[in-house]
């Protein structure tokens, strides 16, 4: 069973085994927090751009980065850079990764508020549905809120 902590403050911080990285699915980390982990992480930057050319990097369909320590997990919120996030997005790459929890060899994994910020959904629909399919998980699920945040 999981152990859901909120935190205040940075994800980079957190001693989670991975950190979840919302993306598009175009290749391009121009904003918020997917450009700083271009910034901090460019190997996994240009492998992300790799599976967006390759067409491995889809809705639905979110991809671990394990040559990195913590781990980074892509998780496509949006299909394209300027589109809002999608709700229905979000929830089939939650589903994907419940499905495949055992094989992914995850112990602990770091969230933001997912499509919540730039994304613009509202993170009252997203934070239930996102605990909703995390509490099926043996993992320990930290969710990284802003500080100063004051919406969840």
């Amino acid at each position: 069973m999981a152990q859901i902590i909120y935190c205040e403050g940075d994800i980079f911080t957190s001693p989670a085994q991975v950190l979840v990285n919302p993306v598009n699915c175009q290749g391009v980390m121009g904003k918020g927090l997917a450009l700083e982990f271009k910034k901090r992480y460019p190997e996994m930057f240009r492998s992300y751009q790799r599976q967006c050319q390759e067409g491995t990097m889809r809705i639905g369909h979110p991809t671990l980065y394990t040559d990195s320590t913590p781990w980074i997990l892509n998780f496509p919120t949006k299909d394209k850079v300027r589109a809002d996030s999608r709700l229905e997005y979000i929830e089939q790459s939650l589903c994907y990764l419940v499905e495949r929890q055992q094989e992914l060899g995850v112990h602990s994994i770091a969230f933001p508020k997912l499509g919540a910020g730039l994304g613009r959904l509202s993170w009252s629909e997203v934070g239930p549905l996102m605990v909703d399919f995390l509490s099926h998980t043996n993992w320990d699920v930290y969710i990284y809120i802003a500080p100063g945040d004051t919406r969840y």
